[in-house]
């Protein structure tokens, strides 16, 4: 049987790696006495995969990750056993069964919803209208919004306007923040600090990563017709 996990990561656990965060699991999946299925040969492994992984220092409540199970106790049961393994700025949020023929969520991912706030110490260089009018002016009033996209081997110019779905300004303790959905995934990815950072600098203005939080909310796959599902709800929970 396959199952997809949901979870939460916040407070200090956001300086906590990709890889870090994976043997993690695989110890709390062990002493939840989780049922998970082990690959053969000489060196057996959990049979397990993350979606996408999160950058350090990023805060998300849509992480996921798939595993193999022989048996399952019902998603209430998992939850529970899962949630008494974890540390605090972990929370599993989800745990549902997939269809057999189920592809894995790495190879899934399409998009994904972001919030980019000002940390706390750290002042906005506008205010929430003259941001929306910024953007209007440099991104949605523009056919297109190339910018300079490095590679670890080059560096080339990339209009990344087709790949911003949603971006928008809202207000959050008086200050704004940038909510943003963006395509991610293997094919077509792009960080939401880039985008921000870009828009920075159609402005004239310094980009200080040091002043933004960023929070990833959820991660979707496309479907057939072309509309977005979020990974959790391609399964059923378990009674």
């Amino acid at each position: 049987m396959k199952i997809r996990v949901k979870f939460k990561k916040w407070g200090c656990m956001k300086f906590i790696g990709h890889l870090e965060m994976m043997r993690y699991f695989q110890k709390a999946v062990r002493r939840a006495d989780i049922d998970i299925r082990y690959s053969e040969g000489y060196s057996a492994h959990q049979i397990m995969s993350f979606a996408a992984p999160l950058g350090v220092g990023i805060t998300s409540d849509g992480e996921y990750f798939d595993i193999d199970v022989n048996t399952t106790e019902s998603t209430e049961k998992s939850i529970a056993a899962l949630n008494a393994q974890m540390v605090d700025g972990v929370e599993v949020t989800g745990y549902v069964l997939l269809p057999d023929d189920a592809k894995k969520a790495m190879s899934l991912v399409a998009a994904a919803d972001y919030v980019l706030s000002f940390k706390e110490g750290y002042e906005s260089p506008y205010t929430i209208e003259e941001w929306k009018e910024a953007i209007d002016k440099h991104f949605f009033d523009e056919p297109s919004f190339v910018v300079m996209k490095k590679t670890k081997k080059s560096e080339r110019e990339v209009d990344i306007k087709p790949l911003v779905y949603k971006l928008t300004v809202m207000e959050n303790n008086k200050k704004p923040e940038f909510f943003m959905q963006v395509s991610t995934g293997s094919i077509d990815n792009i960080k939401p600090e880039f985008v921000l950072q870009a828009i920075y600098e159609k402005c004239g203005l310094a980009y200080d990563p040091l002043a933004i939080q960023i929070h990833r909310q959820e991660v979707y796959a496309r479907k057939d017709d072309g509309t977005l599902i979020c990974l959790l709800d391609m399964g059923e929970e378990i009674s």
